[in-house]
This record gives C-alpha cells, sequence and structure tokens, in this order.
C-alpha cells in the first residue's frame, strides 16, 4: 500500500501578526512556525494506518513551500512517515486554494498511492477545499470532514461530520483521499529516538515550476484586520424598566423602531 499525507507549515496562532508590505497577507518576519493542527491529525491517521497495514506499506509527508517547512516536516517524519517530499516554493502564500491543488495533483498523478490524507482546511487560510480539489484532478473519491476512520480489505468506512452535530457514514473503496476534522484520534509525541531517525530520512525537493501547471482562480486584492468597535452596553435592574429602556435605545440609536 502506498499512502500519502498533506501538510502544510502555518504559524502559531498565538504570534503576533502584522500585514506584508503588499497588504494582501501577513508578514513571515518574527513568527513561530508549527505544522497545522488538523494535518497533525492526518498524520496520525496515515501514520495508524500504516501500522495496521504492516510489512509493504509506504507513507510519504507532502509540503509545499519554502525551505523552512522542512523542519515541520521533519516532525511528521519522527511521528512514523517514510519519507518526504518537499516542494520547494518561496511564494505559495500568493498560490489559491486551486494552484495549490494542482501542485499535490500533479505529484499524485501515476504514483498509485491508494490513499491520501490531508487536514480538514488550514488555520490561517481556512478555505477547506485544497483537499477536496485534489481529489477531483486526481479522479478519486474524497471525504471531507472525518471524524472517524477504519480500513479493511481495500475499502474505507468513515464517519464525518455534518451540520447542527450530524453525522454520516460513508463507505468507499480505495483509491480514496480523505480530509480530517478536530478530535479524529490523538496525535502522538515524537519519542526522541524517533526524532533521531527522522534526520536521516529522505526528504526529496521538487521546484514548484515542474509541477505547476494551472493558473490562478482567485487573487487577494487586500488583507486587513477588523476595525476596532466600541463596547456594548449592560442594561441591569428590573425586567418591566429595561424593557423599556431597551425600546428607548433602538428608537433613539437605530432604525428598528420608528
Amino acid at each position: 500500500m502506498k499512502i500519502l499525507v498533506c501538510i502544510k507549515q502555518v504559524p502559531d496562532m498565538e504570534s503576533k501578526f502584522r500585514i506584508d508590505a503588499a497588504g494582501t497577507w501577513y508578514s513571515d518576519s518574527d513568527l513561530a512556525w508549527r505544522m497545522n493542527e488538523y494535518d497533525e491529525y492526518a498524520v496520525e491517521q496515515a501514520v495508524q494506518l500504516k501500522e495496521q497495514v504492516g510489512e509493504g506499506c509506504e507513507l510519504t509527508v507532502l509540503s509545499i513551500g519554502p525551505d523552512r517547512v522542512k523542519e515541520t516536516m521533519k516532525k511528521a517524519l519522527a511521528m512514523g512517515c517514510d519519507r518526504g517530499v518537499h516542494v520547494k516554493d518561496d511564494a505559495s502564500q500568493r498560490k489559491d486554494s486551486f494552484e495549490i491543488a494542482s501542485v499535490v495533483a500533479e505529484f499524485v498523478g501515476g504514483k498509485g498511492f491508494d490513499l491520501i490524507f490531508t487536514g480538514m482546511q488550514s488555520q490561517d487560510r481556512g478555505s477547506a477545499q485544497v483537499g477536496v480539489l485534489v481529489g477531483e484532478l486526481a479522479g478519486i473519491p474524497a471525504v471531507s470532514t472525518v471524524v472517524d476512520f477504519a480500513y479493511a480489505d481495500g475499502a474505507l468506512t468513515v464517519k464525518r461530520e455534518l451540520e447542527g452535530g450530524m453525522k454520516a457514514v460513508v463507505k468507499l473503496k480505495t483509491p480514496a483521499l480523505v480530509t480530517c476534522q478536530l478530535g479524529l484520534n490523538t496525535p502522538r509525541y515524537p519519542t526522541l529516538p524517533n526524532i533521531m531517525k527522522a534526520k536521516k530520512k529522505e526528504i526529496e525537493t521538487i521546484e514548484v515550476a515542474a509541477l505547476l501547471k494551472a493558473d490562478p482562480r482567485l487573487t487577494t486584492e487586500k488583507m486587513y484586520f477588523p476595525e476596532k468597535k466600541g463596547g456594548g452596553l449592560v442594561l441591569e435592574g428590573d425586567p418591566g424598566q429595561l424593557a423599556d429602556q431597551l425600546l428607548g435605545i433602538l428608537r433613539e440609536k437605530t432604525a428598528v423602531l420608528k
């Protein structure tokens, strides 16, 4: 079995963000970097499947970005991935979801991956589009927001999260792609011996120009912080008096009541 897991390096969400000079993305200076949280669940599920299948199973981790993403890839290798593929792109933040998915699909083509795991979405862009687009472009079925996963005899049984707390059980055969939701599993902490082993594992580098065959569908015109607004008004007292007070405020400050 051949498994691919796709990960993204994102800033730690506790970082202090600044808009870059172009005004279309955040500045990448003075930020701490980590693996996208959703992708940690994807890596863990891929490693669990590799352990279940046993001998003959190969697990590859892929990431797109500048050289610094290799540090995040090493965590995936320490968690149990066998090899890494770094698609070198110093301008990955300028590419839309379709371009990123196209790069992954171009890499996947003809390599015979039985299963592809991705996170449901990235914490910085949050489009939740790349995983399902990869499935479409690669011509394989894709299931999103997976919160439970089982594999047996070349078939998957997965539970996916729907709106309003509802769940759906989906069965499909490989090859397939799943996007992983928070809570699917408990990602493991890499042990020190595995961290040391990860340093010796192969990370192949491919220039993004060799894989990018698509034009963007979207462009980001502007990025900005939301305007600060004043605090709300808290009303306290007898309910009857509060009702009259609220009606007065609505008449004075809004067009709700006239």
